[in-house]
């Protein structure tokens, strides 16, 4: 994960006489900046929900932030799946360019001829490279179905100008006159657990899609999946959930009495409001909510089709503000392991070099095959009892005789999957054991993560369980959860639950400042120098500079991984220039998982931004010998920014991003830190 030492080398000897220094005394935290942002006004508030296998977005006035409006219905769909989101598919031209996304990609790619199909770009589940990638940056490539490399940014870009085009169509529509860009403030949802390059990404390929600029970060908010799932979840009616805890009667309800009545209730309501794209959000705390108390703690468990994650909650009154007591785990647990486990089976059956060719021989066939598995597994359930089929496309049966020189059924036969049979009508019948068998990897990964979550101490006092996202849909995954926690805490589904966190995301941008107290993920400091000690400091890190000895890449921590910090919460430190003729100094910014940072080379350490200040500009002014330059970080946010302010001059800078890698990528132009967890940016300025 490190660089080697010579890459993130000492400030000192890598950039000339541009090192820092401690003044003491070394820090001074003060508590909230009072104008944490100032505040733009924008007429509407457009969440976007990409996700891994499905996409969305929805979006609310601010005049009248009570409705919800989810966006209209798209063309396409499949039997068995409700589509109020499009499929996270997108299709390239053979040229390159932007053809179509969601239904309308799958279906056209799917019409090609094979031959011509070959040539064409389309990706699905891509998502999921920016969870999996380690050293992200912008040349990251995905992989097309037909083999072909592309660039993810780019990728990524088109899918949020398609999003954004078609918004502002809709918007433009309902309004009835042309809706500006500049009109809209725009909120991404990413998983909390991504790690800062896939968030700092994101922001990235917004800005290539027109959703903002890096002039106007503001405009952006990039939220976390959880927390605008707890938000949503803060409204919920009665009506609106379902309970499946086994704890006794609360308020007269016993949760049998809810659990039937709450379904049958819950499906009446569902199929009224199938045809409506509105949802009122009342302006009230929900029934459940109102239970809780100052201090009350509960867990969001946000499961998708790419990742899980595990959030943990603390109420703090009056206003009901959240804080996060546990900063979010979790890991690709989401339904795309259920696919895994279809195609891992797939490939028993018929030989994974079978599989391998067909994929890229037939990439629509493919496609086709995982469509229909789609709608069977959404058909599993612990009680059914009746087989699952799954048909096989023709291309399948045909290509497999061609490869192996003997049928499908032959392969079947021979291959001892007891669970799967071949039905005369052309299809895979699967028995539900088989399929329940497919789901049980990913479902054991999810309440061994739970359970561990469950052993911290924070965490024993849950009263409430919020299964949240795509894949709290699947009854399997209801039931193990139920089975596992429901003597532990009330396990609550809200209805059309796959809508949750876009709908939350709406409100979260209606009201950035809802969560208030955050943990935060790393350690964060500057890189230094200091006074170099005999016998304290190593001498591999002593440097002599005009008679002076210093030991060099000293990491001086600000904040500490794990440590909660408060909306707009401010670090200051005071550093004078090593030397005292320096003309510019550069302040380097570092981050790491671990506690105990003692230097910038140590295991782990990150650059993770530069703050470059230049003193110059000062003749005729009196400077103190021994100048003041402030450093300052603001932190809880779901970015973290910093300026540095030379005292003597008050010029200031605000961060400028590091770009993905060292030494590749910087954009033009100054702008904040992107770190901690992916939220609203500051404009720069250098203020003279």
């Amino acid at each position: 994960e490190t660089a080697p030492t010579s890459a993130y080398s000492s400030p000192a000897r890598s950039l000339g006489d541009t090192g820092i220094t401690p003044l003491s005394p070394s820090h001074i935290v003060n508590d909230a900046d009072p104008n944490v942002s100032e505040q733009q006004t924008f007429l509407v508030v457009v969440a976007i929900d990409f996700g891994t296998t499905s996409s969305g977005y929805a979006y609310s006035f601010t005049k009248e932030p009570e409705c919800i409006h989810v966006m209209r219905r798209w063309e396409g769909g499949d039997p068995g799946v409700s589509n109020q989101k499009t499929p996270t598919t997108i299709l390239l031209t053979p040229e390159r360019k932007f053809h179509s996304f969601g239904y309308a990609a799958r279906d056209f790619y799917h019409d090609l001829d094979p031959n011509e199909a070959k040539q064409w770009l389309y990706l699905e589940k891509f998502k999921m490279k920016l969870h999996t990638t380690g050293d992200l940056t912008t040349d990251t490539d995905l992989t097309a179905a037909n083999g072909k490399k592309v660039k993810a940014l780019e990728i990524f870009a088109y899918a949020l100008q398609y999003f954004k085009e078609q918004a502002l169509k809709e918007l433009s529509d309902q309004a009835g006159s042309e809706f500006e860009n500049s009109d809209v403030r725009w909120v991404i949802t990413v998983p909390a657990i991504w790690k800062q390059p896939a968030k700092q990404f994101m922001r990235q390929a917004a800005y290539q899609a027109g959703l903002a600029s890096p002039d106007n970060t503001e405009q952006l908010i990039i939220a976390l999946e959880p927390e605008a799932a707890s938000i949503y979840c803060r409204k919920l009616r009665l009506h609106q959930m379902i309970e499946l805890s086994s704890k006794a009667a609360v308020n007269g309800y016993s949760s049998s009495d809810t659990v039937g009545a709450g379904f049958a209730q819950a499906k009446e309501h569902i199929r009224r409001n199938r045809q409506s794209r509105t949802f009122l959000v009342e302006n009230v705390i929900g029934e459940i909510w109102s239970e809780l108390e100052e201090g009350d703690k509960y867990v969001v468990v946000d499961s998708g089709g790419g990742t899980v994650d595990l959030t943990v909650h603390q109420i703090r009154l009056p206003e009901g503000h959240l804080k996060e007591l546990y900063k979010a785990t979790g890991g690709p647990y989401g339904s795309l392991g259920v696919d895994y486990e279809f195609e891992k089976l797939l490939c028993k059956i018929f030989g994974e070099d079978f599989i391998e060719q067909f994929k890229i021989k037939r990439p629509a066939a493919w496609v086709d095959l995982m469509i229909a598995f789609e709608s069977r597994k959404r058909a599993a359930a612990p009680d059914r009892t009746n087989p699952l089929n799954i048909t096989l496309p023709f291309s399948f049966i045909d290509y497999y005789k061609k490869f192996r020189g003997h049928s499908v059924e032959h392969a079947l036969r021979k291959s001892n999957v007891d669970f799967v049979k071949w039905s005369s009508q052309g299809m895979l019948r699967m028995s539900p054991d088989a399929m329940n068998a497919l789901f049980k990897p990913t479902i054991d990964s999810i309440i061994e993560h739970l359970r561990d979550l469950f052993q911290k101490p924070e965490v024993s006092t849950v009263k409430f369980l919020f299964l949240v996202g795509g894949f709290a849909e699947a009854p399997l995954l209801q039931q193990a959860v139920q089975a596992a926690f429901g003597d532990k805490c009330r396990i609550i589904i809200p209805q059309d639950v796959g809508l949750t966190i876009l709908k939350g995301a709406v409100l979260f941008g209606l009201d950035p400042a809802v969560i208030k107290v955050r943990r935060s993920p790393l350690t964060y400091g500057v890189g230094v120098l200091n006074r170099y000690v005999e016998g304290k400091h190593p001498p591999e890190k002593l440097l002599v500079k005009d008679g002076t000895r210093w030991c060099t890449d000293v990491f001086d921590k600000f904040i500490s991984a794990d440590q909660s910090v408060a909306l707009g919460e401010l670090v200051k430190r005071s550093y004078t220039p090593a030397k005292p003729s320096q003309l510019v100094i550069v302040i380097n910014i570092y981050s790491s998982e671990h506690d105990d940072v003692s230097f910038i080379t140590d295991p782990g350490v990150k650059k993770c931004g530069t703050l470059r200040l230049d003193l110059t500009g000062t003749s005729g002014t009196a400077v103190p010998p021994r100048r003041e330059i402030q450093t300052l970080m603001q932190f809880g946010d779901t970015e973290i920014k910093a300026t540095a302010i030379d005292i003597a001059t008050s010029k200031s800078v605000k961060h400028h991003p590091p770009g993905f890698q060292q030494g590749r990528w910087e954009p033009p132009g100054q702008e904040i830190i992107r770190d901690f967890r992916g939220h609203t940016g500051v404009r720069t300025s250098v203020r003279n």
